[in-house]
């Protein structure tokens, strides 16, 4: 199992920073509705979130069947990790120069307006329909699908992946909860920060992944 988690650790950890999410969720607990919708944006993300990553261990594990790590594995990876590269180039080119904002996009405008399941479904478009976090979760899941673990081990690590996932939306959602009076403090501090510093963390994170995922795949199809 060991080997699982190992491989799927760092897709789990740069979906989890991934700023989108995270402003999303704290722009909904600054609403009328912010428990509830809260709430379901949470659920809507991790129930989006494991399916993605279900899917492709199931998959994936039985194509791999009696192959500790099959070649197809390793091309995958070495796609996954140029895509990674290249959307890391676009993001820094799309960046915002300097004395010039980018306005918010006009669903985070309309975000005080909505529903317990419009709140649910923006989670899932952010795990599914966003290239990052898509290819995040395919190739955390792929790792795991190819690992030597056991079947149970591939579960656990697939929990494990999620749950480091979905700390994006999960963390705000338990300041919100529990944080009591500073609670609206610290979550306006972790969004002006983390607006801020978006296209810059996004960009270290796809670079990063990247570099690891094509190295990974050019030392297993070497070997």
């Amino acid at each position: 199992m060991g080997d699982a988690v190992g491989q799927m650790l760092v897709s789990a950890v740069g979906i989890a920073i991934s700023p989108m999410p995270l402003i999303a969720m704290i722009l909904m607990l600054a609403t009328p509705r912010a428990k509830v919708n809260g709430l379901a944006f949470a659920v809507g993300w991790v129930a989006a979130l494991a399916a993605v990553v279900g899917v492709v261990v199931v998959a994936g594990s039985g194509l791999s069947a009696g192959s500790p790590k099959p070649a197809w594995a390793w091309w995958l990876k070495l796609a996954l990790g140029v895509l990674f590269l290249l959307l890391g180039l676009k993001q820094w080119r799309d960046r915002p120069r300097e004395g010039h904002v980018h306005g918010p996009p006009k669903w985070m405008q309309a975000i005080d307006r909505f529903t317990p399941g419009k709140a649910a479904g923006l989670a899932a478009v952010l795990v599914a329909a966003n290239p990052k976090n898509l290819v995040l979760a395919v190739g955390g899941a792929v790792s795991i699908a190819t690992s030597t673990a056991s079947g149970g081990g591939k579960a656990v690590a697939a929990a494990l992946m999620v749950l480091i996932g979905s700390l994006c939306t999960l963390l705000p959602l338990g300041v919100y909860l529990f944080g009591g009076d500073r609670s609206p403090r610290v979550l306006g501090e972790w969004k002006a920060w983390m607006a801020a510093h978006n296209a810059a963390i996004t960009v270290v994170i796809l670079i990063v992944l990247g570099t690891k995922f094509t190295g990974d795949a050019i030392s297993g199809l070497t070997a």
